[in-house]
């Protein structure tokens, strides 16, 4: 073989693989460093997460809403829990007041 040609498959090999700067030869899969999230990206992805949750459906992620919470309970939780029996024949939730004189017995 001709040196020009093994020459010119060194350097192909070398560009494919390589990328070649200031004669230092740097490899082209390493991994990028991640950039760092501005303060606005930070404030709008908190948010996001607080407001949606990711869930798998049929093998892929999907973002859903989370479902609305009153200090960190469910809201019928919350209601069964602090709700007096009058206030739960006003807003006809009647199977719930057997349970809060259960509890309140107890």
């Amino acid at each position: 073989m001709p040196i020009s040609f093994q020459l010119e498959n060194t350097i192909q090999m070398l560009v494919r693989d390589h990328s070649v700067i200031n004669g230092k030869t740097i490899k082209q899969d390493m991994a990028k460093q991640k950039k760092k999230l501005s303060p606005a990206q930070k404030a709008a992805k908190k948010k996001r997460q607080k407001e949606y949750m990711t869930v798998f459906i049929n093998g892929k992620q999907k973002s859903v809403k989370r479902p609305p919470t009153i200090d960190g309970m469910d809201v019928d939780e919350f209601v069964i829990k602090n709700a007096d029996p009058i206030w739960l024949h006003q807003n006809e939730m009647w199977e719930y007041i057997d349970q809060t004189e259960n509890d309140e017995e107890l």
